[in-house]
């Protein structure tokens, strides 16, 4: 499997701040933020699933227009998976015929341009070529989930956003060929209440996070805030346990 980073941004504020797209393969999105608006009209038409790890606005942006610009141009709906709250959000609060039209039901219900999948978390679901994508536990203001990518050659985890989570500790332990760990840091430690009350991380909680991890992934850094990006990543280069992490980039490739 090979992950393409869209966008992974905390917020918007020119070219390089996207927020959060993970482009898997040609085929698959992990979240639909603005990252996803770069992509040409040839590279939209080739997604087939996106798999949603909450119903905040950064997170799921794209997906009423992606819907909208491919759907009449495929043989098949663009399936997204997410928690039944996830999707039961998606579809009372964007996909209602108020803010977008409901896709779902579009052209007709036996031949939708959209199509909801419920996805439990621990459950693993089968995208074709051997990948498998499972749902692990996450601690966010809304039901969140992190996901799983399982490839030939190993397997990554993005953590999406997320509070410390003793689960999601214990899931990622349970991952013995772990090459990827992609996750947020929202805010630095000055802004620690904040952190707490929007269930993210800072870095002191990231440094309990990674303190807990028994595996050997690279560890890369998402979800930073614009305006305090350079101060979050300057205190998380003090961290001073067995990982070196690194920011996650617009563009950055990585293959497992």
């Amino acid at each position: 499997m090979k992950l393409r980073v869209l966008g992974c941004s905390g917020g918007i504020g020119g070219r390089g701040q996207r927020t959060t797209a993970l482009l898997v393969d040609d085929d698959v999105l992990i979240d639909a933020g603005t990252g996803v608006g770069d992509l040409e009209f040839e590279d939209l038409l080739r997604i087939d699933h996106v798999f949603v790890t909450h119903a905040h606005l950064d997170h799921i942006a794209m997906i009423p227009l992606l819907v909208d610009t491919v759907g009449e141009a495929r043989s098949m709906p663009i399936v997204v998976h997410g928690s039944a709250e996830t999707l039961r959000i998606l579809r009372s609060h964007i996909f209602n015929w108020l803010v977008w039209p409901d896709f779902s039901s579009i052209p007709d219900r036996g031949n939708p341009f959209l199509r909801f999948q419920e996805m439990r978390t621990g459950e693993s679901t089968h995208i074709g070529g051997g990948r498998q994508i499972v749902a692990l536990p996450a601690l966010h203001t809304v039901p969140a989930v992190a996901y799983h990518l399982k490839g030939e050659g190993g397997s990554l985890v993005f953590s999406g956003d997320t509070a410390y989570s003793e689960p999601l500790i214990a899931a990622i332990n349970s991952i013995p060929d772990l090459r990827h760990l992609i996750v947020e840091t929202a805010f630095p430690d000055a802004l620690h209440e904040l952190a707490l009350a929007s269930r993210h991380l800072c870095p002191s909680l990231l440094a309990l996070f990674l303190d807990r991890i028994k595996v050997d992934p690279e560890v890369w850094i998402t979800h930073l805030k614009p305006s305090r990006a350079q101060t979050t990543l300057d205190e998380i280069a003090n961290y001073r346990g067995r990982f070196t992490p690194k920011a996650l980039y617009n563009g950055l490739e990585l293959a497992f």
